[in-house]
Parts: C-alpha cells; sequence; structure tokens
C-alpha cells in the first residue's frame, strides 16, 4: 500500500488538493501545505481507535458502508462539492477526534497559514476521502479483522504505531490553548526518522 507522500503526489491526491483550492477560495500550495499536515494526524486518530477491539470493529464496519467503499473516488471532484460530502465529514471527525477537531484543525493552521475556519472545512472534505481510499483498500487486500485494519493503516503512515498515536493522543488531550503544538512538533522532529513523526516533521519543515 502506497505511503502518504505517495498518495498526496498521486492523480487521487492531486484532484483533492485542486477541487478543494478551488472550493476553498484558497492557493493549491496553501491546500497542499494543510493536507501534509492533517493527514497523518486523520490516519494517525484512526490507527489510535482501531488499537481496540471495538474500534477496529467500528471503523471496519464503517468501510463496509456504500458511503466508504472507494465509489467516491471515481467522481471526487464533484463529490467534494456536495454539501453532504461535509456533512459525513464533519461526522467522521467527530468520532475520531472525540470532540476535540479544533485542537487539531489549529495544529493545522499553525503550520500551514490557513484560517482556522478554511482548515476545519478542509478536514471534512479530507476525512470522507480517506475512509473512501482505505474501505477500496480493504476490499482489495480482502481486510476482514482488527489485525488487517491496523496493518493496513500503519502501511500508510509508515509504521511505529505507539509513538504515532502517543503523538496523535496529546495533540487531542490538549486544552486548545495552542501551546501544545510546538512540544508536539518537537517530538516529531526529534530522532524518529519514520512513521508519523518523521511525515510531521519533514512536512512542518522542522
Amino acid at each position: 500500500m502506497a505511503g502518504l507522500l505517495d498518495l498526496l503526489n498521486s492523480d487521487l491526491g492531486k484532484t483533492l488538493v485542486n477541487s478543494a483550492s478551488e472550493q476553498l477560495g484558497q492557493k493549491t500550495s496553501t491546500t497542499s501545505s494543510a493536507l501534509n499536515a492533517a493527514l497523518p494526524l486523520i490516519i494517525g486518530a484512526m490507527k489510535n481507535n482501531a488499537a481496540s477491539p471495538q474500534g477496529a470493529q467500528g471503523l471496519l464496519g464503517a468501510l463496509s458502508n456504500s458511503n466508504h467503499d472507494g465509489s467516491i473516488l471515481d467522481n471526487l471532484g464533484d463529490f467534494l462539492g456536495d454539501s453532504n460530502a461535509t456533512k459525513d465529514g464533519a461526522g467522521i471527525l467527530g468520532h475520531i477526534f472525540n470532540g476535540k477537531e479544533k485542537n487539531v484543525a489549529q495544529a493545522v493552521s499553525t503550520k500551514s497559514g490557513m484560517d482556522l475556519s478554511a482548515v476545519m472545512s478542509l478536514l471534512q472534505m479530507a476525512a470522507p476521502v480517506i475512509l473512501g481510499y482505505l474501505g477500496r483498500q480493504t476490499r482489495q487486500n480482502n481486510v476482514s479483522d482488527a489485525g488487517g485494519i491496523e496493518s493496513l493503516l500503519g502501511s500508510l503512515l509508515g509504521g511505529n504505531a505507539q509513538q504515532d498515536q502517543n503523538l496523535v493522543s496529546q495533540l487531542l488531550d490538549a486544552d486548545g490553548d495552542g501551546s501544545v503544538v510546538d512540544d508536539i512538533i518537537g517530538m516529531a522532529s526529534g530522532s524518529k526518522k519514520g512513521g508519523l513523526g518523521g511525515i510531521l516533521g519533514g512536512m512542518f519543515g522542522k
């Protein structure tokens, strides 16, 4: 399975960047920077949830839904322009981030330069796309259990599961004042080179 950087550089990633930029009235470079910051956090939170049997089954159940079977990827531009897409995305974010999606948006906004309102909309657009991508991958790879979905998410992130989950958890445990962001990015830019930390460190230019 391709990693995040491969995904963002693919035709699918370019369509997501271009369509989201048009919808949000943002430069493609700004949208790309925001997605580079946001996608590891979205997928890391999904992997965090999937670490428990109940969470893994919940994610597998969501991926079996016709809304997340990957069919949206075949007509992504039209999907992103549909108001139902952002509604679906808001529900996904609330679930995986346990109501702390504003902390995530604040971190992405700080590091990408995109304003907070636009980041929230971008996260809502990206979440169903990620689920659709995962839904297609589960079918292509015959993933049907907790171990399989964790492995799938881990391959997308690059491994180092426990450290990645801790990074996401610290962000979600923040009180929202923004001070935690520098600490988290500091963790990501340390000696750890792979996985979510390495992706964050490289993408945030630290």
